[in-house]
């Protein structure tokens, strides 16, 4: 293990380096495009706060055809657009654009999800004292939904932690690409034990962490 460690200790430190950078990187991006595109589809459904049903089709229909690319082939569509917006199609900064165009659907129906879960009666009570549509949002809707939506952001996480190994058979980095290098190519087996082990860690902690979190913000269990 000594042996092992002194040889890759520091390729594996960066290999956790650069898979920790691409999961906080598009994480924060893919909510920033998601989040309101789920709020998009809860307001705007029949019956919604904003009812427009147009909408809610046109919507919806670009987040499912979002979320039907497997992400092997979203990265192989994207080079182009990806060398455009940062400069390379490779490395952490290339997987990074992949990685929200993927992830930003699939946080966008999880959104959708948690929000579709508070109770309808606060929402009418809400609108009866004359909150407009944005207070019921902020007041309302994402308080109400915060432990739901907390268990879904370790779901979606861990969602794309699995796509950063992907990205890694293609030249992202990360401990995806050491596993392809190391423990494929080479048939080094310690270097595949140790990326598995670490995703597994990385995994549980996120899921963990953010199932603790939820349950100290849930109302009905105080």
């Amino acid at each position: 293990m000594a042996e092992f460690w002194n040889e890759y200790g520091m390729i594996i430190l960066e290999g956790l380096r650069d898979t920790t950078i691409m999961v906080v990187a598009s994480t924060i991006f893919a909510y920033i495009v998601g989040l309101p595109l789920g709020v998009l589809l809860i307001v705007t459904r029949p019956g919604g706060i904003w009812e427009h049903p147009w909408l809610n089709r046109i919507v919806g229909w670009i987040i499912n055809i979002g979320r039907s690319i497997p992400f092997l082939i979203l990265m192989i569509l994207m080079l182009d657009v990806t060398k455009i917006l940062v400069g390379t199609k490779i490395g952490v900064r290339g997987a990074i654009p992949p990685l929200v165009a993927s992830a930003a659907p699939f946080i966008a129906r999880m959104v959708e999800s948690s929000l579709s879960e508070v109770d309808a009666g606060v929402v009418e009570a809400a609108q009866s004292m004359g909150a407009s549509p944005w207070q019921i949002i902020r007041k309302v809707y994402l308080p109400e939904a915060r432990p739901s939506l907390i268990l879904g952001a370790a779901v979606s996480i861990v969602t794309i932690i699995a796509y950063t190994t992907i990205a890694g058979t293609i030249g992202a980095g990360g401990l995806g690409d050491l596993a392809v290098r190391y423990g494929y190519v080479r048939r080094e087996m310690e270097m595949m034990a140790a990326t598995v082990i670490l995703i597994v860690i990385m995994v549980q902690i996120i899921q963990s962490l953010f199932s603790w979190l939820s349950t100290k913000l849930d109302k009905r269990l105080r």
